[in-house]
Order: structure tokens, then C-alpha cells, then sequence
């Protein structure tokens, strides 16, 4: 979002809209004076002033002496101006990342910072019923665990793998979890008492960078995710994209290998996620193994350790198997190709890698990199940045969060 002004229009929307104005106004900048404030929003003098005394009666909002983040030249002799600034704690939200065998709830502020968190794993074929009771018993411990007052929790936001109609709070089909038709807003809210607003997982980690992280000031952003399965959540103008039937951002199913590739859980032959999935590249990795008993990589998989068989992976790479290294480097350009169409056709100004191509960004950022500035049309893939994620392993959470922040407070009544 290159423009940051949020435009109010004084007697013609209700009070509540303009309000909502101001506090996005605040999120994007740490301190504004009431003039700063009246010249974003294009609202008058007097209706700030008004605003601002109803949001400091509501505690979300209090005054600092300061500089207002104006420049030098700008700034008045004397005594700084009295500047207004977000209440970080003034209100809280429950986000919950659903992902494939795992969910993690955490408590964050109206910034978005993670207060506490937990996360439980579970067996994939448990019956949903039995995964959300889990999660209103995990969700209870959380709240109470972080010493947050209920009465200020403004809600939950639900980031869930798999197909989810936004409108309903149903998740429609999530087949690496055997779920279909699940209605997890109805189910959540009356469960844990509180409004719950639900989306796709990876949308939700998108529209998170979008408000509160890399992609502040952003106009377009992809954020793609790889773990089971392999997802993009889109942004455009600071709104998420779903598609007609909620679908978009499906890149995992990509046609890749047009031809002799292997079958995809979809049902179709050569999909990306079947080439740089968390499966298919322990696939590739325990053939280098069985290959080469004696190899790095073979005795790193076989070491008794905490951490997982795809940072086994990782680490036998970064220690110097150049069969790894190369394994990585050929299904990195895999994901390029498919991210080369990304960007044919959405052109985005940035993307951003999470899952596995974050914890694993040292071997795909830069063959990525390379293949998108080869593949895309006429040099778009020059000009896009690609990162990883800023919030690692938060980022699911953070955008279930976020889910909730833009719904229930910054933008609600307006997504």
C-alpha cells in the first residue's frame, strides 16, 4: 500500500468509519499530531479533535510529548507538540494456524505483538470434532496463561489449511487433514464466546505481512508457503484476493512436469508441491541416503536429535553435502518456474517465501531468485523483490491474528 492516507468523509459515513481511520493512520505511524492526523484522513480539525477525546476515552489511543516524526524543518521551536500514539495493550486477539497435524494459538496486542502462545500437535486423522476440542481447551489455557483480561479479547481469527469460504467460516475441504465442510466459525464462537473470523491459513499470513510486516507499504504481495502442501496468499491494495469460489493462490497444483511426473495428492500429474513439498524433498532426500550410506546426509538423518527430518535435511547441507546442496538447488528452480507464472500474471512487487523455504531460505532464496528474473516475461522478474518472511515461525499465527485485528478492529465492517 504505497498511499497510507485513509480518507474519512466527514458527515456522509458514520462516526464508526472514522474512527477506524484514525487508528489505521496510527498503526502505520508511531506518533501523529492532531494536524498530521486531520491531513491523512482528509477529516476536519474539529472531527479529530472529537475522535481522538473518544478513542482516549476508550483507552485505545493516548497522548506523548513529541516530535510527530515531522521533519527538522517542520518541527516548532519550543515545547515538542503534544502527538497521539496506539495503546499497544489496550485490546487483545486469540489467532489460531490451523496447519497439517499441528495448530498454534497465541494471544497478541492491536500491534500484533505475541504475548504467549502454544502449540500441540495431533494425529491428521482425528476427526475435526475431536482437533477443536483441542483447540478450545489449548485457546482457554492460552488466555488464561497470558494473564489477559477476557473482557478486552475483541475476538479470534482462524487461519485454516485447505479451502475456506471466508463469508460462511466454513472450511470446505482440507484433504491433508480429511476435513470437508467444516463450520469452524460457528463452531469456535459459540465455543469459546467471542466473534471469530476465518480464512485460508496462507492468506492470513499474507494480509499479516501486509498490515504489520515486510509488506507495509506494499501495493501487491504474494506470500507463498510450503510445508505438506504448497499455497500463495495475495494482496492487492491492501485487500486479500480469494477468487470465485475461494480458491486462488492454489499455486501448489501448478502444472510443472507436463509429462512423467509423479501423481499428486489432486489427482493430476507433475504439480509443484509433488517437486518441492516437505514430502517430496524427504523423498529426494532419503534416496540420496540409501545412495550414498556413508554420505553426510546419511549419517545426519540417522542422528538421534530434536529437530525435524527436513532441518536434518537443511543441516547436512549447510555442512557440506554437495549432493543436497544440489537436490535443492534443482527444485528451487522448480518453484522459480512456478513463481515466474505468479508473476506473468499477478505481477506482485513482492513475495515472500515461508514454511520450509524460510527455515531453508539459504538454499532457495537465491536459485528462486535467479529462475523467476530468467522465466518471467519481458524482466518483471527483475524488478520483483523476493524475501523471506519477517515473522519465521510466527508467521502463521501472526496472521491468524491479523485476520482478527482487520475484521473486528482496524477495518471492521469493511473487508
Amino acid at each position: 500500500m504505497s498511499a497510507q492516507n485513509y480518507h474519512g468523509a466527514g458527515l456522509n459515513l458514520v462516526k464508526s468509519h472514522n474512527l477506524q481511520v484514525v487508528l489505521l493512520s496510527l498503526l502505520h505511524e508511531a506518533t501523529l499530531s492532531r494536524v498530521q492526523i486531520a491531513q491523512k484522513t482528509n477529516l476536519s480539525n474539529t472531527t479529530i479533535t472529537n475522535l481522538i477525546a473518544e478513542l482516549i476515552g476508550q483507552g485505545l489511543i493516548s497522548e506523548i510529548e513529541d516530535n510527530c516524526q515531522e521533519p527538522a524543518e517542520n518541527r516548532p521551536v519550543g515545547r515538542p507538540r503534544t502527538c497521539i500514539r496506539l495503546e499497544p495493550n489496550a485490546r487483545f486477539v486469540l489467532g489460531i494456524h490451523i496447519g497439517v497435524g499441528l495448530f498454534r494459538i497465541g494471544v497478541s496486542n492491536i500491534t500484533n505483538e505475541m504475548l504467549h502462545n502454544r502449540l500441540v500437535t495431533f494425529e491428521v486423522d482425528l476427526p475435526a470434532d475431536r482437533v477443536i476440542d483441542q483447540m478450545v481447551a489449548t485457546a482457554e489455557q492460552v488466555i488464561l496463561e497470558s494473564g489477559v483480561d477476557r473482557a478486552r479479547i475483541l475476538g479470534v481469527g482462524v487461519g485454516a489449511s485447505g479451502l475456506v469460504d471466508f463469508q460462511t467460516g466454513v472450511n470446505l475441504l482440507a484433504p491433508n487433514l480429511n476435513w470437508r465442510d467444516v463450520p469452524l466459525r460457528e463452531i469456535l464462537s459459540q465455543r469459546l464466546n467471542l466473534p471469530v473470523v476465518v480464512d485460508n491459513n496462507v492468506r492470513t499470513m499474507a494480509l499479516g505481512e501486509t498490515y504489520f510486516g515486510a509488506g507495509r507499504g506494499v501495493d501487491s504481495l504474494a506470500f507463498v508457503y510450503g510445508r505438506v502442501g504448497v499455497g500463495a496468499g495475495l494482496i492487492f491494495n491492501g485487500q486479500v484476493f480469494r477468487g470465485s469460489t475461494k480458491g486462488a493462490g492454489e499455486i501448489g497444483h501448478t502444472p510443472v512436469l507436463l509429462r512423467g511426473g509423479e501423481t499428486c495428492r489432486c489427482g493430476n500429474r507433475g504439480c509443484l508441491e509433488t517437486l518441492v513439498s516437505e514430502n517430496a524433498l524427504l523423498r529426494q532426500a532419503d534416496q540420496i541416503a540409501r545412495r550414498n550410506p556413508g554420505g553426510i546426509l546419511a549419517h545426519t538423518l540417522a542422528d538421534e536429535n530434536d529437530i525435524s527430518p527436513i532441518e536434518r535435511v537443511f543441516r547436512a547441507g549447510r555442512s557440506g553435502d554437495d549432493q543436497v546442496r544440489a537436490m535443492l538447488e534443482d527444485r528451487s528452480y522448480y518453484l522459480g518456474a512456478a513463481l515466474a507464472g505468479l508473476v506473468n500474471i499477478f505481477n506482485p512487487e513482492l513475495i515472500l517465501l515461508g514454511g520450509i523455504f524460510a527455515r531453508g531460505q539459504d538454499f532457495f532464496l537465491e536459485p528462486v531468485r535467479r529462475a523467476v528474473a530468467e522465466l518471467s516475461f519481458g524482466g518483471m522478474g527483475k524488478r520483483v523483490r523476493i524475501e523471506a518472511t519477517s515473522f519465521g515461525w510466527k508467521a502463521g499465527v501472526l496472521g491468524a491474528s491479523a485476520l482478527a485485528l482487520m475484521n473486528l478492529f482496524y477495518l471492521h465492517n469493511q473487508n
